[in-house]
């Protein structure tokens, strides 16, 4: 399952959109990475068409295809019915002489195919008189069915996708060929792999449009009208509707797309609310047309349809219809290994969460899930993680942030761009002799503050650091640093009270200026003595000054 999508890992930015985006929630998330989850995945590609980074890739089985061509053995195409939306203009012998420039044998249209299934499901409808059928064209609804609806596979049509039937009919007719499909799905990679010998290999559109042009293939324009080919139809929503008869009345024919609707109906059908009906359904927006090779690069649904309309006849493609036991695929549940937590376990994983009670849980869908229930269930189950919940982080980082403005001693102040104070904490409320943090928030920073150095900030860019400034009005000292924030629009001011040190290096300051004038003064009455003493012996006092003048020195420089 998980070898037909894969994860560029560098180029994940854990956004989520994703798993936002995943109608089934197949999306694991570990060490800031997406995982996709094989057992639980539908191969829709929404992932795919909505990552903004391009970390979603579909596996390229462009190599496997040449060397199936290399092979000498006969290499069919069979082209999805879409490719007239693709390809804009380009019919299907245009199609077919570029393909064979590549090596093919032949190109057929995958609608031959579902004219043959179309026929299978009217045989259903007419010969065995089942409550509800669910059309098994799209093989992400099939996983659906079988993955999360188990329950309901007795409704889900068992038989052959267009594709399958087609191959196989080509398979038949030409002894030893292989079959490659061609279209806008990637579901049909897995079911080529699921399903072994039917489908050799499965290109996308995107695949097939690289191939050309390293090649030097150029497509030319050019749509050939063909009477029987009704089931050209097969890739819109409600195609496959168009090309039945709908002959029995007693049946209701509805034709649905988007996971999410089918999804819808399929609880519906489960809860017995709908009966005798015949449901065509496709997992993409727009049916096939609306593929995620196609959508991601090439998203033009009312074009795109009227493109398959014009190309499509008013008569069914002259076929052999095979038995139908040919044309049978029995469908399997498929068990997705999944555990669900009691519910202590689910309330521990909440309250971990920080949703200690029904009001907390905010159900925000930020994390990707709709409700924190949810969103729990897959913590349980190794699919998510607690960081994941964006509210939880904001209110932990504002809590954190909140206890250290409130405990650190220093004042903080956030100012707008305009000079406003945004914020003030308890210390810069004690500093600036304010009761409340009301009577200065909203206003210009200059009415407790001189606004000279922060307008400094504000034009040049460059914090100011640790510049000693006496408040005069406060009566105190500080240190103040101030920082540009939020790339300008916001300016930090921290203010450190350094009033207690300043007052003792003022003290050190007079106990050296006093000392040093007791020490002039012993000097110079030192040196009355000496000089009393040198003219009664004679002696120089040179010495002795020279000893008194370093003892005041290294007084003065303490």
């Amino acid at each position: 399952m998980t070898s037909c999508l894969t994860l560029k890992k560098s180029n994940c930015k854990n956004c989520y959109k994703c798993i936002r985006h995943c109608p089934v929630k197949s999306i694991r998330f570990s060490g800031n990475q997406a995982h996709i989850i094989g057992d639980e995945c539908i191969l829709c590609g929404h992932c795919f068409v909505v990552c903004p980074q391009n970390a979603k890739e579909i596996v390229d089985d462009t190599e496997k295809v040449k060397v199936l061509i290399q092979s000498g053995d006969p290499v069919y195409v069979s082209l999805a019915p879409s490719f007239i939306a693709n390809y804009e203009g380009v019919g299907i012998e245009k199609m077919r002489a570029a393909l064979k420039k590549l090596g093919f044998a032949d190109v057929e249209e995958t609608a031959v195919g579902a004219t043959m299934v179309k026929r299978e499901y009217e045989r259903i409808l007419k010969e065995e008189q089942r409550d509800i059928v669910i059309s098994s064209c799209c093989h992400s609804v099939n996983l659906l069915i079988q993955k999360y609806f188990p329950d309901l596979l007795p409704d889900l049509a068992d038989v052959l996708s267009p594709m399958q039937a087609h191959c196989t009919a080509i398979r038949r007719r030409v002894p030893g060929a292989k079959t490659v499909f061609i279209g806008p799905c990637v579901a049909k990679k897995d079911e080529a792999q699921q399903y072994e010998g039917y489908v050799d290999a499965v290109l996308t559109f995107e695949e097939l449009t690289e191939w050309l042009k390293a090649e030097g293939i150029d497509l030319e324009a050019g749509s050939e009208p063909c009477a029987e080919s009704l089931a050209r139809f097969f890739p819109t929503t409600g195609g496959i509707l168009k090309t039945m008869t709908q002959a029995d009345p007693s049946y209701d024919y509805l034709a649905l797309d988007g996971v999410e609707n089918c999804i819808s109906a399929l609880e519906d059908i489960r809860q017995g609310k709908i009966h005798h009906c015949f449901i065509e359904m496709s997992a993409c927006a727009g049916s096939c047309v609306g593929g995620p090779v196609m959508e991601k690069y090439h998203s033009n649904p009312v074009r795109d349809y009227l493109a398959v309309a014009r190309f499509a006849g008013k008569e069914d493609f002259v076929v052999d219809q095979p038995e139908a036991a040919i044309l049978c695929k029995p469908m399997r549940p498929i068990d997705r290994h999944t555990a669900l937590p009691t519910e202590m376990e689910l309330r521990n994983i909440l309250q971990q969460m920080g949703k200690f009670k029904p009001s907390q849980e905010l159900n925000c869908g930020s994390c990707g899930y709709d409700t924190c229930r949810e969103k729990a269930v897959a913590i349980y189950q190794g699919k998510a993680e607690i960081s994941m919940c964006l509210p939880f982080l904001k209110e932990k980082a504002e809590t954190l942030s909140d206890t250290i403005a409130r405990n650190i001693p220093h004042g903080i102040l956030v100012l707008n761009d305009q000079l406003e104070v945004q914020q003030i904490n308890a210390a810069a409320l004690r500093l600036l002799k304010l009761r409340y943090p009301e009577a200065i928030l909203g206003d210009q920073v200059v009415r407790v503050l001189d606004p000279a150095p922060f307008i400094k900030v504000k034009s040049t860019g460059r914090g100011i650091y640790g510049q000693k400034n006496y408040l005069a009005e406060y009566g105190c000292y500080v240190e103040e640093t101030i920082i540009p924030a939020d790339d300008g629009r916001m300016l930090l001011c921290l203010l450190q009270d350094v009033s207690q040190q300043e007052e003792t290096r003022l003290e050190r300051e007079e106990i050296r200026r006093q000392t040093v004038e007791v020490a002039d003064k012993v000097v110079e009455k030192q040196m009355r003595i000496v000089q009393e003493i040198a003219s009664l012996l004679g002696e120089t006092a040179a010495e002795t000054k020279v000893a008194l003048y370093k003892l005041k020195e290294s007084v003065e420089d303490e």
